[in-house]
């Protein structure tokens, strides 16, 4: 007598819609970020602040262009230390740990987990940046209506280094070497973004046009001039919004690839 076939497994519920898994992961990813990452923000906004205190003693105050690049560079580098660093340093750990396979058995579009996560940690770095940004136009002496354009660059630069963040953790082979590529990332965002592009060599000058964030910094400085260049900030937003797409896009694409691996 021939054994009973063995039931076939249940099929996978369908994916949910993009908009709602995107909006399930956000949210899910916030929670997280806001009760293990507190002291790390705490540590980012002081780390911005402490740089720009010390870089009081070489840039003087008032509406100089050394002075704004200092304040939008510290300002900005809040979220490469959350967004790049310790994005980078999460998926690799969660690809190491094997995180990867929970999510791969959601129901949840690829797009969405990468998305929201990368939204949820630049979305975490909204009070250190504010923090940092006032503290450092009191400190320089610069004009705070201005900072209003941090609505804008904050969205659009964590995009772009969120998603780099992102892609690097995936992508790393070992979580160690993830954890490299966001320490080296948020040191390129350190010194190629709050150093006055004034006084870089001209060969760093290259460089700093290759790093993302740099345009973010570029128009927040331009916002903080008493008479502020709105076409050259509106460009450099522009850029910096096409990265943050491609950055998020690669984003994608390494998250799924780690999944099938």
């Amino acid at each position: 007598m021939n054994a009973p076939a063995a039931p076939l497994p249940a099929p996978l519920a369908p994916a949910a819609p993009l908009p709602g898994a995107l909006a399930a992961v956000y949210r899910a990813q916030l929670s997280r970020a806001r009760v293990a990452r507190i002291p790390l923000l705490f540590v980012a906004t002081f780390q911005s602040i402490g740089i720009m205190v010390l870089m009081r003693g070489v840039v003087d105050a008032g509406d100089g262009a050394e002075a704004r690049a200092v304040v939008a560079g510290s300002a900005v580098l809040v979220v490469a230390f959350v967004g790049l660093n310790l994005l980078a340093q999460y998926f690799g750990a969660l690809r190491a740990g094997g995180g990867l396979d929970h999510y791969a058995t959601l129901p949840v579009p690829a797009a969405a987990v990468a998305l929201g996560t990368a939204a949820a940690y630049a979305s975490f770095t909204v009070p250190g940046v504010l923090v940092t940004a006032v503290t450092g136009a009191l400190l320089y002496e610069l004009p705070l209506g201005g900072l209003w354009v941090l609505a804008a660059v904050l969205p659009l630069a964590g995009a772009a280094l969120a998603g780099f963040g992102a892609a690097l953790g995936l992508l790393a082979p070992r979580p160690e070497l993830a954890t490299l590529c966001g320490q080296l990332g948020m040191s390129a965002a350190l010194l190629l973004g709050v150093l006055p592009p004034g006084r870089l060599p001209e060969p760093v000058r290259w460089a700093r046009e290759l790093l993302p964030s740099t345009y973010g910094v570029d128009a927040l400085a331009a916002a903080l001039a008493p008479a502020p260049d709105w076409a050259a900030a509106a460009a450099d937003l522009a850029v910096c919004g096409a990265v943050g797409a491609a950055a998020l896009a690669l984003a994608t694409w390494a998250y799924r690839r780690a999944a099938r691996a």
